[in-house]
């Protein structure tokens, strides 16, 4: 029998069923686009064997351990580092048990759908994964990882990726993608500029990282010229390494349009490290503006993500460190957050922004009416706990109708898993040809039309948005 159900998520009513299928056959082997997610570049610049099934399902993946994490398994059973060498559980059949015996605790879930979804398309697996059949899942999984059609390089072949971006932090020497180039490998792996930790003075080691941003490009990173001067140069050699967008992980989607002199005045501040949370808050806005002018420069599309309050719980931020699983969305303002750098940039149509979102209560209310008003402006899919078959329909019905299908930039799939790629961008195909087909048996979309925008939405739109 196999794991997933081949007419999954879609409508339930046989005719709009029918149309939601066909849809999805016109454009279910599209080549998959990846323009932001957190791989690892090394993986394609070595192709060497992923190590083993827990180091390729569980240890890497947040959805996977923060749910065994929130039912009592502790992060050191499942093989997570810790930060000061405290032993950590380093059997990988122990990890999978583990992981295998909690399973049914993600019934219903995404991730359930797309580790089934990888075990059955990408390893032929066919029983459900239990108690009973861990270890017999683990000893095949692990066969298929020796073979080389399983190496890095053959499975992005494989998936049908056409072009994948990984995410680096600004000071991020890029030896990977430089290996990735030398290699002669004809695989599109590219890097995004993540500036997160010499923007948010909240960022640990923020002071010295400001000193190695100035070391880097031997720019005085002590003067707020110099500091801009440091990113143009780094924004610069991420683009030789093929970059085609910015990231921004801020707390808040707060911006600022400061005159140079009194940003050059907060900048003086931060570096003393004698800041309020204000300053610091204001630093960040001011930033993105500044970002989103280098973009008006030097093409970069820039990504905001806001509003997760990361590392809410302080034990694991200390044991283990940041990106752990206890990043919590929080409330989000975006019209007047955005305002001061809109009145700056957001009528330039040359200039993209992509905003996302983890307050869904803002899509309606906030997101869609900017997004079908400022050129410059376009939606993120659905990120992080909404890149769900629910959070992709509730995504389409509170925006569309406002900003239409064309402000929006088809799907990311934002995983550090790199089997769930294929399964992710699946549900998104599947979902969006679910709501175009009650569009179409509703009267509201012609069915010519929808094939069209099914066209779009699974592959042209994030093709043009992030210039790839």
């Amino acid at each position: 029998m196999p794991l997933t159900h081949p007419d999954r998520l879609f409508p339930i009513e046989q005719s709009t069923r029918n149309v939601a299928r066909a849809l999805y056959e016109s454009v279910k082997t599209l080549p998959i686009i990846s323009p932001h997610g957190h791989c690892d570049p090394q993986w394609f610049a070595g192709n060497n064997r992923f190590p083993n099934p827990a180091e390729l399902f569980v240890i890497p993946d947040h959805y996977v351990f923060r749910m065994l994490v929130s039912n009592g398994v502790p992060l050191t059973d499942l093989g997570i580092a810790t930060l000061d060498g405290t032993p950590v559980e380093r059997d990988p059949r122990k990890i999978w048990q583990r992981f295998a015996d909690n399973f049914d605790l993600f019934r219903g879930t995404p991730s359930s759908m797309w580790l089934e979804h990888s075990f059955e398309h990408v390893f032929g697996l066919d029983e459900p994964l239990n108690t009973d059949t861990a270890l017999a899942h683990y000893d095949h999984i692990e066969a298929k990882l020796g073979e080389d059609a399983y190496r890095p390089r053959a499975l992005f072949d494989r998936f049908n990726i056409e072009a994948l971006a990984t995410t680096e932090g600004a000071l991020d020497d890029l030896t990977w993608h430089q290996n990735i180039n030398d290699s002669g490998w004809s695989g599109r792996v590219i890097t995004t500029y993540r500036p997160d930790a010499v923007v948010d003075p909240d960022f640990e080691g923020f002071a010295d990282n400001i000193q190695t941003l100035g070391e880097l490009t031997d720019e005085d990173t002590s003067t707020w010229t110099g500091y801009l001067a440091a990113h143009r140069k780094r924004r610069c050699y991420f683009k030789t390494f093929g970059a085609t967008a910015s990231d921004h992980g801020h707390p808040s989607a707060h911006t600022e349009n400061m005159p140079q002199e009194t940003a050059a005045h907060l900048f003086e501040t931060i570096l003393s490290g004698e800041f309020t949370p204000d300053e610091a808050d204001a630093f960040r806005g001011q930033m993105l503006t500044e970002m989103a002018r280098m973009s008006q420069e030097d093409g970069l599309v820039l990504q905001i993500h806001p509003g997760s309050r990361r590392n809410h719980s302080a034990s694991v931020f200390a044991a283990h460190g940041r990106d752990m699983g206890f990043d919590i969305p929080g409330r989000t303002d975006y019209v007047a957050a955005l305002k001061p750098m809109l009145d700056d940039v957001g009528m330039d149509p040359n200039l993209t922004i992509i905003l996302f979102t983890l307050d869904e209560t803002s899509y309606s209310r906030e997101l869609s009416p900017l997004a079908g008003a400022y050129p410059a402006l376009k939606l993120g899919p659905p990120w992080w706990f909404f890149d769900s078959y629910e959070g992709i329909k509730r995504f389409r019905e509170t925006t569309t109708e406002t900003c239409g299908f064309y402000n929006t930039v088809g799907f990311n799939d934002d995983t550090r898993a790199f089997c769930s790629i294929p399964a992710r961008h699946d549900v998104a195909r599947r979902s969006d040809c679910a709501y175009l087909a009650t569009l179409v048996c509703s009267g509201r979309l012609r069915e010519s039309e929808a094939y069209e925008v099914a066209h779009d939405l699974s592959y042209r739109l994030v093709k043009e948005a992030y210039r790839l």
